[in-house]
């Protein structure tokens, strides 16, 4: 196709061309007046002055229709599998390329889009931004979106130059039932109750018969789960009571009901972490020593312990004659303390306490049922401990983790981890700790301070992770029933906070031994632990044990998927892997009886939190693009061209708009005559005004 035009270039700027104009007028104007009888030839030599500096020119265009674009895109996300929408969309794909092929003069882009990165949904709005910017707008004749209309970035949608036709999957009668968390804590306190708001919800076309209560199974940590029945459509209030410090995994489920769509979106995953709010601690003083202080910095310095301390300053057999009412600040509340509330304390410490009959047999008696009913209790000894007033010789020799041989080793020795103690979360991993007895330390490493005397205990029972002078257990750690034991045979842990011979880490053993004491489960030996990598699938997973292996983890996925995965030692008595899970959702780690639980993403992903299929959230570019929607369970339409403005959907077809973009091949511009034809014409024209107007009588007079 071609075209005839005339363009002009100026040789001055159109001001100048323009005020010259106006010159000639004038002059023309007065030549009339004066009654000049060569005006008209003057008149047209200015003309031709004005064009020649005007430089007219012809230009020839040739120029070829170019082909309309349509934009077809493909939602393959993951909502798209859900009951038969995978075969709507394969056929409504095949269906509407082969109508796009045979259309005269038209092109189709494809488009697919997958689900979006760290559980974003389905991205439509950013998937035809990116097909736009890459094509003409002026060509595109209209958009074919193949899906089931759950946009979750529909506030990205362009401003589209032609129809957006949603062709929409799914079935009329689809229904489907979801949980969802509406609130809940990110830190619970141990033993107070805390609440979680949830709400049960039916969407879509939910059958009459279906009624209106919901069975919903809670388990934590991967226990046994508890099952209740609750109403559909209210928001509930779940009260939920920590039983145990760190991570709480509690997960919902609601039981599965026939003809729903799918069940992903019934599972929900709360991570509470579980926190102490405060911790009550009695220490017990026998005597004042130079380490009596050292208890009572390492408990005041966690504001979040509640210390009760109460030294013995004057043991009763002193006899002084000092009056009775005068021996004390204020009464020794023991039986407050030792039997009405001991179950309140989290642990108690003795440290370098005798027997002296200050507190009654009977009072042992209760200690000991406080510890086997999951209580916890600390054992500094010192000399006294090796003689008569031990506390071996009350009611607690059944629950102590070793017996006193009646003999104080009173020499320097350097306190070591055992074999044992380098895998033991108390011992293990100890800054400057010197390699067990036997075994020669690293040239140049800086090692921890000596202590100068220690109680010889025999006969251990409990776990024995640090040992002293002559290889005699040193800290000895046991179990009693539910609760927990620690002795540690010397009052010397002072010398390394004073910084004797170096010192050592003194505030870390005796924090550790504490919290262990305590169940805190950073502490237990047995234990498996799953770190998730922020902004990733991918977990470190962790397995403290105190055996030289470690059997590999079994991993179970949300479908029901297994795996097995090998783990290597890091250190002694950690072992270590890392893994990827394929998708979002739900995964239960295990080995042997231990077993963890671990959402990755949510537990049910944003593209199953509304399955229902609905034109809803492209409703606003699907009006201003003038398109419109048609369901895929009527069969696939046909596709006409329509005129822009027209209605571009019915019964059975969609619209496009033709929009007779073209492109110019070829550009050709000729002068309309060449400059000297100009100048001949100008003089031709002044010569000619010259000779009639020479030849005049006026002239001639």
């Amino acid at each position: 196709m071609s075209g005839l035009s005339v363009i002009f270039a100026p040789l001055v700027p159109m001001a100048v061309l323009l005020a010259l104009a106006g010159l000639a007028a004038v002059v023309l104007a007065l030549s009339v007046w004066r009654g000049q009888r060569g005006w008209p030839l003057r008149a047209l030599a200015a003309l031709a002055l004005l064009g020649a500096m005007a430089q007219p020119a012809l230009q020839r265009e040739e120029t070829e229709a170019l082909s309309d674009i349509v934009l077809l895109l493909d939602d393959r996300t993951a909502s798209q599998s859900l009951s038969d929408r995978g075969t709507q969309s394969d056929a409504a794909i095949k269906g509407l390329e082969a109508q796009l092929a045979r259309l005269p003069n038209v092109e189709f882009r494809k488009i697919t889009v997958p689900d979006g990165a760290e559980n974003a949904g389905t991205e439509i709005g950013a998937a035809l931004s990116g097909a736009l910017a890459a094509e003409p707008r002026a060509r595109v004749a209209g958009v074919l979106v193949v899906s089931d209309g759950q946009a979750h970035d529909a506030g990205l949608m362009p401003d589209l130059p032609a129809p957006l036709q949603l062709l929409l999957t799914g079935r009329a009668q689809d229904w489907d039932r979801r949980l969802l968390i509406q609130t809940a804590p990110a830190f619970g306190i141990i033993g107070e109750e805390t609440a979680i708001r949830l709400r049960v919800e039916d969407m879509g076309a939910v059958p009459a018969t279906l009624g209106t209560t919901a069975q919903i199974s809670i388990a934590i940590d991967g226990g046994e789960p508890s099952s209740y029945d609750v109403r559909v459509g209210q928001d509930l209030e779940l009260p939920l009571t920590l039983s145990h410090g760190g991570q709480n995994v509690v997960q919902f489920a609601l039981a599965p009901v026939e003809g729903e769509l799918t069940t992903r979106n019934n599972e929900a995953v709360v991570q509470i972490n579980g926190v102490r709010d405060r911790l009550r601690v009695l220490l017990v003083s026998g005597e004042p020593h130079a380490g009596e202080r050292t208890w009572r910095n390492l408990l005041k310095s966690d504001a979040a312990v509640d210390l009760v301390h109460f030294t013995i300053l004057r043991p009763p057999e002193k006899q002084d004659g000092t009056p009775v009412s005068e021996l004390s600040l204020i009464a020794f509340p023991t039986q407050e303390l030792f039997i009405e509330k001991i179950d309140e304390f989290d642990l108690l410490i003795f440290d370098r306490y005798g027997a002296r009959g200050i507190l009654p047999a009977a009072y042992f008696a209760n200690i000991r049922a406080y510890i086997e009913r999951g209580g916890a209790v600390l054992i500094s000894a010192g000399p006294e401990f090796a003689t008569v007033e031990s506390l071996y010789q009350t009611a607690l020799e059944e629950i102590m983790p070793a017996r006193p041989t009646g003999r104080v080793l009173s020499q320097g020795f350097l306190p070591r981890p055992t074999a044992l103690g380098l895998r033991h979360p108390v011992t293990a991993g100890l800054e400057g700790a010197p390699p067990p007895a036997g075994q020669d330390a690293p040239e140049g490493a800086s090692h921890w301070g000596r202590w100068l005397r220690q109680i010889e205990l025999t006969n251990p029972t409990g776990e024995v992770v640090m040992e002293g002078a002559e290889g005699n257990p040193l800290l000895v750690l046991s179990r009693a029933g539910e609760g927990r034991v620690a002795l540690l045979a010397s009052d010397q842990a002072w010398l390394w906070d004073r910084g004797f011979e170096g010192g050592g880490p003194q505030l870390e053993l005796l924090r550790r031994i504490a919290h262990w004491a305590m169940k805190e489960p950073e502490l237990e030996e047995e234990a498996l632990y799953a770190a998730v990598e922020p902004g990733s699938l991918t977990l470190t997973l962790t397995r403290r044990t105190m055996a030289e292996t470690a059997a590999p983890l079994t991993i179970t996925g949300p479908e029901g998927q297994r795996w097995e995965v090998p783990l290597a030692e890091d250190a002694p008595g950690r072992f270590t892997a890392r893994w990827s899970a394929p998708s979002a959702g739900l995964y239960r780690f295990a080995d042997a009886d231990l077993e963890r639980v671990v959402a990755l993403g949510p537990a049910a992903p944003r593209e199953f939190e509304n399955t229902i299929a609905s034109a809803e959230p492209l409703s606003a570019a699907i009006a201003a693009s003038n398109g419109g929607v048609t369901r895929l369970e009527d069969g696939v339409p046909q596709i006409r061209f329509v005129r822009e403005g027209r209605a571009s959907a019915g019964r059975g077809w969609i619209g496009l708009t033709r929009r007779g973009a073209e492109a110019t091949v070829d550009l050709r511009v000729k002068p309309l005559m060449p400059a000297w034809a100009w100048l001949v014409l100008v003089g031709a024209f002044v010569l000619g005004a010259w000779l009639i107007e020479g030849r005049s009588p006026r002239s001639r007079a």
